[in-house]
């Protein structure tokens, strides 16, 4: 099983933040994100090499500060999105995967839990999502990639659920087994062979579909999805705002954590 890291694009919201190098190492509470990033997955028994990372803006930067990475290129990084970008890495997915989006921080234990469950095909979900858009203004609720979930079994994934109606927000952090991994593989090859080049869903080309995209669809078609949760402990860096909130969302997280 490889850690899979989708860090191929730039993150224009975060201004001159990433003027010299990519979202991924623009740094919260001190380090960059892809800092956290490789501690979350090293607790769920990745060690670096075993670390396979997306890239596309500003890739020669990664590649000097993290040697130790394998790097695949999204050469059509600026045409494409966070979907076609994991796919480039179709080579590395076949055994099983746990694959994280770069501009987010979460705590470490959402990987053990996901590498520990039975499942083929298991999200990473905060159920404290909503205390994080208090005050968000440039990324509203309605942007959250929400799902609802019977028990542990997730039932839809979207952004167009109403946020009361929400078992939580997907975190951009998922397993697959090397069965839930042929399930995604073939899903995608279905749908880029009806949806090339065309409208996908929710009015997004297929070209610039989301992970969630997919994930919908092999929903709607009877695939079977689990998910593993955190109470808070989970940030997206998407804005300068964001980066602003980030120290009073992740003290908020370790006080409930100290509470519980």
């Amino acid at each position: 099983m490889r850690a899979i890291i989708i860090g191929a694009g730039r993150g224009s919201r975060l201004q001159h933040r990433t003027d010299e190098v990519p979202k991924t190492l623009v740094e919260v509470l001190g380090r960059p994100m892809l800092d956290w990033i490789l501690e979350a997955l090293a607790a769920g028994g990745f060690h670096r090499k075993d670390v396979v990372f997306i890239s596309g803006y500003a890739e020669h930067v990664v590649r000097a500060r993290y040697p130790e990475l394998t790097f695949v290129r999204n050469e059509r990084w600026e045409h494409n999105n966070i979907l076609a970008s994991l796919l480039c890495a179709r080579e590395h997915l076949r055994e099983g995967f746990v694959s994280t989006y770069a501009d987010i921080v979460y705590e470490p234990g959402i990987v053990e839990r996901l590498v520990e469950a039975p499942e083929d095909l298991v999200l990473g979900c905060d159920t404290e999502y909503r205390a994080r858009y208090v005050g968000r203004t440039q990324h509203p609720e309605s942007d959250a990639e929400k799902l609802s979930a019977e028990g542990r079994r997730v039932t839809r994934i979207s952004r167009n659920i109403p946020p009361e109606q929400a078992t939580g927000e997907f975190i951009g952090v998922m397993k697959a087994t090397a069965a839930g991994t042929a399930t995604l593989i073939e899903g995608f090859e279905r749908a880029e062979a009806r949806f090339q080049g065309q409208t996908y869903r929710e009015g997004r080309s297929f070209e610039r579909a989301y992970l969630i995209d997919l994930l919908a669809e092999l929903l709607e078609g009877g695939t079977a999805m689990y998910r593993e949760d955190t109470a808070g402990g989970y940030m997206e860096l998407d804005t300068l705002q964001d980066l602003s909130m980030s120290e009073s969302w992740w003290n908020a997280w370790k006080e409930r954590v100290s509470r519980a």
